[in-house]
């Protein structure tokens, strides 16, 4: 047993924290933002955090909302146009969540599959045409980055499904966007193309305010029943929308952050590169999805839990022998990698370098 803190590194959290204007916020928080109500709507917009957005990505004010993070905005979508026996198409692996939000409102979900590739799953856009063909949802849900398995839908691939999908509504998560270093920016172009698509974002990933609960997202221009439906008049969380206004005032807090997640990710990949039997995925996201020999996944489990590591072990479908490692603080991570040598060590065969 280990007398270092516990370490949890099991759910995607930004382990480094927001950015240190964050703080200030908090302690500057005064009556005013406690006690009375946003004047926003007032000036004919949604909120300060919106009209941040709105000139940061190019989008007019009234195409973004505003919500309690990415899970927020895809209950209100499927809530505001999904009715009972309508279906929804979603990733098949990926968060359980798209299913359940389906079932609520007596919707039927059917599921694609991603598949796997030398290094990464990807989308197989053609058979996800041919079964929206068939199936005719009302919705089209993608993750990208998707989890647990971290890949990324190419813009053109996504040119190419968007036009296919016109008759339907696309959500695109986006939740686990920008730990990947100098990404392009496509949000403006796409919703200029197509008008049903739906676009979600987050402040609980890259910026480290999953406790703050702050989403949003970007909105086509067809999607006026979704905007009313998600708009209120007495505004938002006071305090979460200063934090995420302090988040967007530190890029370069960020850009570091994002830069010493890839930098991680890249050691954990050539860690178990030298694993026998084990395959990591190439991800987009905080978040490295292995697969581990069977007969060594449950022995794992007991040394990290004895060490007081927290990691994902799936126990379900096609990902029962896999390992999800949110990628942590290069402290975190440097101690993880160094139990698992131990532990590798320790076995007949398992030798890393």
């Amino acid at each position: 047993m280990t007398d270092h803190p516990p370490i949890f590194l099991d759910r995607n959290e930004n382990q480094y924290g927001p950015a240190p204007r964050c703080f200030d916020v908090l302690k500057s928080i005064g009556t005013e933002k406690l006690s009375m109500y946003s004047r926003d709507y007032a000036r004919g917009i949604k909120s300060r955090l919106s009209e941040r957005l709105s000139t940061e990505l190019g989008i007019p004010e009234n195409q973004i909302l505003l919500a309690e993070g990415s899970e927020d905005l895809i209950k209100q979508a499927i809530h505001c146009y999904v009715g009972p026996g309508e279906r929804v198409l979603c990733p098949e692996q990926s968060w359980w969540y798209y299913r359940s939000v389906a079932t609520e409102v007596g919707g039927i979900t059917t599921t694609y599959a991603l598949k796997q590739g030398n290094e990464s799953y990807y989308y197989d856009v053609d058979e996800m045409i041919e079964l929206y063909d068939r199936e005719s949802p009302r919705i089209v849900l993608i993750a990208s980055p998707n989890n647990p398995t971290g890949n990324s839908f190419p813009i053109d691939d996504l040119n190419r499904l968007t036009e296919a999908f016109r008759e339907s509504i696309v959500i695109l998560d986006e939740a686990y966007r920008g730990f990947v270093p100098d990404i392009a920016e496509h949000a403006g172009e796409l919703l200029s193309r197509y008008r049903n698509l739906l676009i979600l974002r987050t402040f609980s990933k890259l910026y480290a305010l999953a406790g703050a609960r702050i989403g949003f997202a970007l909105c086509g221009p067809s999607l006026n029943r979704l905007n009313t439906f998600a708009s209120r008049f007495l505004g938002y969380n006071r305090i979460s929308e200063e934090l995420a206004l302090a988040a967007l005032d530190s890029p370069e807090y960020y850009t570091s952050i994002a830069s010493k997640i890839t930098e991680d990710r890249d050691r954990y990949t050539e860690f178990f590169a030298n694993i026998p039997g084990a395959r990591c995925y190439r991800s987009d996201a905080n978040f490295l999805l292995i697969r581990l020999p069977p007969e060594i996944v449950k022995p794992l489990k007991q040394h990290l839990a004895a060490e007081q590591i927290r990691i994902k072990f799936f126990e379900e479908g096609e990902f029962t022998d896999f390992i999800r490692i949110t990628i942590g603080t290069a402290e975190q991570n440097t101690h993880l990698r160094e139990t698992m040598r131990t532990f590798f060590h320790a076995i007949p065969g398992q030798i890393t370098r």
